[in-house]
């Protein structure tokens, strides 16, 4: 039974290995792949309004975020983002996590969700996303430079929250 919780400072040492398989892959996010302990917890910690934790048995098997997309006028719009140790991708986590992270950014006061920087190669995610009611807004003609792929398009996804 999976179990999504607020994590804590505390939590990092645990969250840290999903990160830096993920990071380091170079596939998914736009996140340097050399990129530091110190600086992935400022990335994924420090930067976001919560960070959340999903636990199976113990062991953390899935992370997210959410932070204040842009500020100002911006800021009734949240982004999040999301990793699943490697081990237990196809079980439903990344769905469970979306649709946590959604109730939780409505209970923080955010009227919709944006995913920034979808990448076309991620065709999971992007699936998955639209599956939960994201759709896509706008579209980076090579965004990205994928390691596998070469230059791939990403997506700006956005979806309304309930009130």
């Amino acid at each position: 039974m999976i179990s999504i919780q607020l994590a804590g400072a505390d939590d990092f040492d645990r969250i840290w290995p999903l990160l830096r398989d993920v990071f380091r892959a170079g596939d998914t996010y736009a996140v340097d792949p050399d990129i530091s302990r110190d600086a992935a917890f400022t990335y994924w910690m420090r930067q976001a309004k919560a960070t959340y934790v999903a636990v199976d048995a113990g062991r953390v098997v899935g992370t997210y975020y959410i932070k204040t997309n842009q500020a100002g006028g911006g800021a009734h719009i949240c982004n999040c983002g999301y990793i699943v140790s490697a081990d237990a991708r196809g079980q439903g986590i990344a769905a469970q996590l979306c649709i946590h992270s959604q109730n939780a950014a409505a209970a923080l006061g955010y009227s919709a969700m944006q995913f920034n920087f979808v990448l076309s190669s991620n065709e999971s995610a992007v699936r998955l996303w639209q599956t939960l009611g994201f759709a896509t807004v706008g579209t980076i003609p090579d965004a990205f430079a994928h390691p596998q792929f070469g230059m791939v398009d990403a997506f700006v996804m956005h979806k309304k929250l309930p009130d």
